[in-house]
């Protein structure tokens, strides 16, 4: 992909700022008329002392002192209102940037979250954010509205005197040079920073999320070496920018410096040879120091367009990224699903598996009748996780379809699809929220029965017991809890859905052999309505469905009842066994 340049690149935000840009152009005129009228005070000057030094009379004086009184006030009356109609909208694009981002993040497959760091997305959503709405308000403002103020300025100077101010440009002319240098170079820099400061912040979220297992195994020491090592290039980095923006402000602070005092020596000669007057030679040098905050500001105004222009590729990196599964343009609905699963001739490989390797689920078929429920089975790593998480489009099928009462899954919008198909994971995952809120995510609108019997069924009565019952909230992620309680709620979750079709990836392997057992016994109720597909990770979960299905190389290779498989079937007893690693086998009624 070809690289956008500066301009391209911050072009690309103001679709976003469209309801902003009136009052940023109000504010770039209010910024660039309080320069002129800060300009305009030389320009009053320079007859004065010319007067002034004919005829001194404080006639002349006093209105000169309120005249320029007067202008100094509506400079700062500019200032004011510049501020006044930019810091606002700024806050408005800001929030609705990040919206943006946020609802992009909810449509992007869980295939993108899988390759992310969570660290680098918080720093798109949070910093960089933040710096372009500095950028919109401050930067692109006083950029435009000092570069303006430059022009102008110049264009006195030159009324003054011609070769005064073409000696002063000049001298001036290599602060331009230096300038597209500095945003070539300072670019990479920049970029490397905000990446940086991204890769922190994964290590932060890391350490704190895992502080049960750093603590455990002793390693705190060791990965706050590692966090100061980062952190450390960081600096470094840092100062790198630090160095190079200070390098520009001193070029563009003592080089006016400097042709200030060329023109000076030069203009006091003019003035001894009569070919000046002391007004024009104090308006010229009191214009450039009127001129002096624009053309000092130049540097550290380009280095924030530099770092807004970083800030707004990486928001557009994850803006930019195609979402692979998406919703049909001609969707079809479930009226009144029964909730038969169908696989057909299912395959599926990730994204950045070897060309070499062949598909992780290599032919699936396997058809799931109304009601029914089927165990899934296999050895450590033969695809039964990925295979559920094909049926609610989490990952998209490589080739084959899967079908919902004979309508394939890609022609339902996803939250059609996700409204008839609910999700217990064996890695639970709550909210920081109520646990109302937690229970009733997938189905809001259920009654106070529903959510009762939903926490029945998943034996999670104990909320009850909570500070404030189901009204408590939960920390992040439920680590407050034990492991068996965040999986009832997870379980609880999935049954108040009141799904069509039930997918359960060994939800209860957290569960001690009492709780499981209650858990099971409340499961049959609900199966029997409900359509279930259960990766079963240890024997005792293969009671609760009808039928098992074997997977095998990618494939399906038997389906029927656990005491039909365990007598038939070499690889099912090889499975069953390794599941059961006390040696216990289970026997389900047939």
């Amino acid at each position: 992909m070809k690289k956008r340049g500066t301009v391209s690149t911050l072009l690309r935000i103001f679709p976003y700022a469209k309801r902003a840009l009136p009052r940023v152009l109000l504010g770039t005129i209010a910024a660039l008329l309080g320069h002129v009228f800060a300009l305009a005070i030389p320009q009053f000057l320079k007859g004065l002392v010319d007067d002034f030094g004919k005829n001194a009379t404080m006639d002349l004086l006093i209105p000169a002192v309120i005249a320029v009184l007067g202008l100094g006030l509506l400079e700062a009356t500019m200032v004011l209102l510049r501020r006044w109609l930019v810091l606002t909208p700024g806050t408005h694009v800001e929030a609705g940037l990040r919206k943006t981002l946020y609802a992009k993040l909810q449509d992007l497959p869980v295939a993108f979250h899988d390759k992310w760091p969570s660290g680098q997305l918080l720093s798109r959503a949070s910093g960089d954010l933040s710096m372009i709405r500095r950028w919109l308000s401050f930067g692109l403002v006083l950029l435009v509205a000092n570069i303006l103020t430059i022009v102008i300025g110049f264009a006195v100077l030159f009324s003054f005197n011609w070769i005064l101010a073409l000696v002063f440009l000049v001298i001036m002319s290599p602060l331009w040079v230096l300038g597209f240098k500095f945003e070539k170079e300072y670019h990479i820099t920049a970029r490397l920073s905000q990446d940086q400061s991204g890769d922190l912040a994964t290590a932060v979220e890391e350490s704190v999320h895992g502080i049960r297992v750093l603590k455990a195994f002793g390693r705190g020491s060791f990965i706050t070496e590692k966090f100061a090592q980062d952190a450390l290039r960081l600096r470094e980095t840092e100062l790198k920018k630090a160095k190079m923006v200070s390098k520009l402000w001193f070029y563009f602070s003592s080089i006016p410096d400097f042709a200030l005092g060329v023109c000076l020596v030069i203009g006091v000669t003019q003035i001894s040879q009569g070919q000046l007057t002391l007004g024009e030679l104090s308006a010229f040098i009191l214009t450039t120091r009127v001129l002096r905050w624009p053309i000092d500001s130049i540097g550290f105004l380009l280095s924030m367009t530099i770092d807004a222009t970083s800030a707004v590729e990486r928001f557009f990196e994850v803006i930019d990224t195609k979402v692979d599964i998406a919703d049909p343009e001609e969707a079809k609905q479930l009226e009144e699903p029964k909730g038969r699963l169908t696989f057909e001739n299912v395959h599926f490989r990730y994204a950045d598996a070897p060309a070499e390797q062949p598909d992780l689920l290599n032919g699936i078929d396997l058809e799931i009748e109304p009601g029914e429920s089927i165990a899934l089975i296999g050895i450590t790593g033969c695809g039964k996780t990925s295979l559920t998480a094909l049926a609610t489009r989490l990952y998209e099928v490589t080739a084959g379809s899967i079908k919902i009462d004979g309508i394939d899954i890609r022609d339902l919008t996803r939250e059609e699809l996700r409204s008839h198909i609910a999700m217990a994971f064996e890695d639970s995952t709550l909210f920081s929220d109520t646990v109302r809120n937690n229970v009733l995510l997938g189905r809001p609108d259920s009654t106070e029965k529903d959510l009762k019997q939903a926490l029945e069924i998943a034996q999670a009565q104990f909320v009850y017991d909570l500070p404030a019952g189901l009204e408590t909230k939960i920390g992040e992620e439920g680590l407050s809890l034990s492991g068996g309680q965040r999986q009832r709620l997870a379980l609880a979750r999935a049954v108040a859905a009141k799904p069509a079709v039930l997918v359960l990836d060994d939800p209860l392997s957290a569960l001690d052999v009492d709780t499981e057992a209650m858990v099971e016994d409340a499961l049959r109720t609900v199966l029997k309505a409900t359509t279930a597909l259960i990766v079963a990770h240890r024997p005792s979960t293969v009671q609760l469905a009808d039928r098992v299905a074997l997977l095998q190389d990618g494939k399906i290779t038997a389906v029927g009842k656990h005491s039909e498989l365990l007598a038939t079937n070499e690889h099912y007893r090889y499975v069953i066994s390794s599941l059961d690693a006390a040696g216990k086998m289970i026997e389900v009624n047939n």
